[in-house]
């Protein structure tokens, strides 16, 4: 039976380490001999199960104790008094077969996303707060399915694609091309994207499983369609609600009366209220964008009246302008009081 080196000796530090000592230690080669950066080279791949054997057990003051007192003996069930590792063992007697080890209070999750970020995708946890990972006889991290490797899903993708003002409003199916992630022969992929209604500028659309594929049986990434929405002349957008502006002539806001209103649902008959000022705000409920997040809700449209002066009067309309403003009596700069000597 193979004698397995001393922890210490493995992590290259003495017996008398601090935590931080180890830690660091453990950092180090870990980079070093991970199986990511050394792949087909068993050497490392063994190197880097001792090391993390070791760890494992370094990091942990209980088993570090158990460890410094009986040796691997504290883990077999042959050190004195029958002193052992209570970790659940699986096709065999301890040491024998796989065994569940859980590390808590984070002594293995800080390193694992300081050194390897997302490597460990898809890492479960269990209803206590642990973290499991798999060993066969301390010898290495596993798959929870035992395969012998780390499953890692792909990246994901980034594309963006360009939408007119009414495809965001009312959604729409688009075509899109891009690069097959999966090969290497520069295949352009097609795409049928289903654009949700109520869509703005920035959102982004997850194509599940369109991205990179994954590796040693891991999930492929997502495919992320950044959305850039075009203009539409006359209307400006703001969250859900809608702005637009309404010429009306001169008469129409001092008699008041009706006016044609573009909405984007189609044209909207407004009455315009006698004495109507120029920069009043026409509210037209529901007539905004539908919420993205709930189908149910519309924005409102928002409409500014502006006068139109007018131009080019006759000789006749201009007489009878002057005789308007005579009456009114406008005369005296438009504030309808007469001037005070």
């Amino acid at each position: 039976m193979e004698t397995k080196k001393d922890c210490y000796e493995v992590l290259g530090v003495d017996k008398n380490a601090d935590a931080g000592t180890i830690k660091k230690a453990y950092r180090k080669l870990a980079k070093k001999y991970h199986p990511d950066t050394n792949a087909g080279n068993p050497q490392a791949e063994q190197k880097f199960k001792e090391i993390t054997e070791a760890y494992a057990i370094l990091s942990d003051p209980e088993k570090k104790k158990m460890y410094d007192q009986f040796g691997y003996a504290a883990f077999d069930g042959s050190a004195p008094g029958g002193s052992g590792y209570s970790g659940r063992t699986y096709g065999g007697s301890a040491g024998s077969g796989y065994q569940e080890f859980h590390f808590e209070n984070g002594n293995m999750d800080d390193i694992f996303d300081d050194i390897f970020g997302n490597f460990f995708h898809g890492k479960k946890k269990d209803g206590f707060g642990k973290r499991s990972f798999y060993s066969n006889d301390f010898g290495g991290f596993q798959n929870d399915f035992h395969t012998g490797g780390f499953r890692q899903k792909g990246a994901d993708l980034k594309a963006e694609t360009n939408i007119s003002f009414e495809e965001a409003v009312f959604g729409c199916d688009k075509i899109i091309s891009f690069q097959d992630p999966s090969g290497t022969d520069g295949k352009v992929q097609t795409l049928q994207v289903h654009i949700p209604a109520g869509i703005d500028t920035g959102k982004s659309i997850r194509l599940k499983g369109k991205g990179m594929p994954g590796n040693g049986g891991g999930e492929p990434g997502d495919l992320l369609l950044k959305v850039k929405v075009g203009e539409k002349r006359g209307f400006e957008r703001k969250g859900i609600d809608v702005y637009s502006t309404l010429q009306i002539p001169f008469t129409t806001a001092v008699f008041g009366g009706e006016a044609l209103v573009n909405t984007l649902y189609g044209n909207v008959m407004c009455k315009i209220k006698e004495g109507t000022q120029s920069g009043t705000k026409i509210r037209l409920r529901g007539k905004g964008i539908v919420s993205l997040e709930n189908p149910g809700i519309h924005g409102d449209h928002y409409v500014t009246v502006q006068i139109e002066v007018p131009r080019n009067l006759n000789p006749e309309a201009k007489k009878k302008l002057k005789e308007f403003e005579k009456a009114a009596g406008l005369n005296n700069g438009g504030h309808g009081r007469k001037s005070v000597a």
